[in-house]
């Protein structure tokens, strides 16, 4: 009515989208960032796994000669690593938890924090631990021991 002050106007659905635009790209970064350090993490894994079952070459041998099954010998070599990303998941999940309960409180609406969500994020940690070791364990496990003997 106006004309000094002319008629301004948005939609409702502009509004929230401008509101948790910033999260979104939050969101984007943290994912790629966490895949980042995923995929750093295997390899690390990968190496160390490497190196422990080279050092461990002729124990490997020597239980295969005395009746070991690759399936005995890929949990041997990964149980060691098991322990310890079951470790990190314990010491993570009270300060992610903490985390996302402070994160949450900036909202109005804010969903629970259920139990499963972190204990199924353990699962997943743990298969991708396993399938990390566990291949180049079983391929450890499956080479002939009498050259393995020899060559350590």
């Amino acid at each position: 009515m106006d004309p000094l002050y002319p008629l301004a106007y948005t939609f409702l659905d502009e509004d929230f989208d401008s509101l948790y635009r910033g999260e979104r790209q939050l969101g984007t970064v943290f994912a790629v960032f966490a895949f980042l350090a995923i995929f750093v993490a295997c390899l690390g894994l990968l190496g160390l796994a490497s190196f422990s079952i080279q050092q461990r070459t002729r124990e490997i041998g020597i239980r295969k000669v005395f009746g070991a099954a690759d399936s005995d010998i890929v949990v041997l070599l990964s149980k060691d690593f098991m322990k310890f990303v079951l470790l990190a998941n314990v010491i993570t999940w009270p300060l992610a938890y903490y985390a996302m309960a402070q994160w949450l409180r900036n909202y109005a609406y804010a969903a629970g924090i259920n139990f499963a969500w972190f204990l199924a994020r353990g699962l997943v940690a743990l298969a991708i631990a396993w399938l990390t070791i566990g291949a180049h364990a079983l391929a450890a496990a499956g080479r002939n021991p009498v050259n393995t003997l020899r060559q350590g």
